[in-house]
């Protein structure tokens, strides 16, 4: 097998095991299993926490578009009139003239564990008795995009949780890597793509943030910086409160693709060099934009303090021979690769990565590019 393939594809999704079978009678399929979390378990195997992205196979009906929803009794469908939307974003929908923007999903995330080979070539097990859906009302819309840490002798998963009441990080603990308990919300409203250093720094958790608001300030003709999205840092004494640091974190650059945002990717892991992290910059184009990887490395005891931001060429791009033969599902206009795990395969990193939003790629990259 070569060193960069799909390990995980919507195909691969037995829908009759979906929790939405708890409500939603309807067809359904998979709009993307994508966007793994990544982390080795105490038997060798590597897991992913795949995001099954969930929705109706006939989402318009009688003049509306329908909405999946949680609810503690089960799943519910919720009609939104299609005179009233804006359907520009395959993903999502936009209620008309509304201030601030509202948004309606196509679909609803939830997680599915999947366990590989130590080396990450194939598929050992798929966990649906260990699925991670919506559970409570500020997850009622989906739960997406785990990202996982081993601390110590735990693992510490993040997620992003979806509802009208808020858009936020939900934090999930683990002994063993497969069973998970929600400890409850961690970060507010719309700060995505958190991610926790595989490792304490000074005594105390530390992790990558990604703050997102309506209103970012532009830098001076001069700066070498563009403003808006970037990516922060915070610390805590217990993994569960946290405060953000005071300097600046990675930020996007002139000069570079990332025009639009930048945001985490893979868990900061300790190196002999110091803490290396990859993260996505995307590209304006359309209403999705141009997602590719890139890397960063950061100081061991200060990780405020980039010590390279390899913003040029990116690590990784999407790969359209990779989703050829399930081009037919594709649904996003421009190209989209998304990292979000790495773990060490001795001499390379094991990294994993959303390809398309469609399905999730396995890339193997030798230590030697990181130097």
């Amino acid at each position: 097998m070569a060193d960069d393939y799909l390990i995980f594809t919507p195909d691969d999704v037995d829908l009759s095991r979906s929790p939405l079978r708890r409500g939603v009678a309807e067809q359904t399929h998979v709009l993307g299993a994508f966007n793994p979390g990544l982390t080795r378990l105490p038997n060798g195997n590597l897991l992913l926490m795949v995001r099954v992205a969930e929705a109706l196979a006939d989402p318009i009906r009688e003049d509306c578009a329908r909405a999946i929803r949680w609810t503690p009794s089960g799943y519910v469908l919720d009609p939104h009139s299609v005179h009233r939307i804006d359907m520009d974003d395959p993903r999502q929908f936009a209620l008309k003239e509304r201030s601030p923007r509202l948004l309606g999903l196509t679909s609803l995330s939830w997680l599915l564990p999947v366990e590989i080979g130590p080396d990450g070539r194939g598929v050992v097990a798929v966990h649906y008795d260990k699925a991670i859906e919506p559970s409570v009302s500020y997850m009622d819309y989906g739960v997406e995009d785990a990202r996982i840490s081993r601390i110590g002798d735990k693992y510490f998963m993040t997620v992003c949780g979806v509802s009208a009441e808020r858009h936020c990080t939900a934090m999930y603990r683990s002994g063993n890597g497969l069973d998970y308990d929600l400890l409850g919300i961690v970060l507010d409203h719309q700060n995505k793509d958190m991610l926790l250093f595989e490792g304490k720094v000074g005594g105390k958790f530390m992790a990558l943030t990604r703050p997102l608001g309506e209103v970012y300030f532009a830098y001076p003709d001069d700066s070498e910086w563009l403003g808006g999205p970037s990516i922060n840092m915070a610390q805590s004494p217990d993994g569960l409160h946290w405060k953000p640091l005071d300097t600046p974190g990675l930020r996007a650059r002139k000069g570079t693709t990332s025009t639009q945002r930048i945001g985490g990717g893979s868990q900061p892991v300790l190196t002999p060099e110091g803490w290396m992290l990859i993260y996505h910059g995307v590209e304006k184009q359309g209403a999705v934009g141009i997602y590719r990887s890139f890397w960063a490395l950061l100081d061991r005891d200060d990780p405020s303090k980039i010590l390279r931001q390899e913003d040029g060429a990116p690590l990784l791009e999407a790969n359209p021979a990779l989703t050829a033969r399930i081009a037919h599902q594709m649904y996003l206009p421009t190209p989209v690769v998304f990292t979000t795990g790495v773990a060490d395969g001795g001499d390379h990193y094991i990294v994993a990565s959303g390809e398309a939003d469609l399905a999730c790629r396995i890339t193997l990259i030798g230590k030697e590019r990181f130097a």
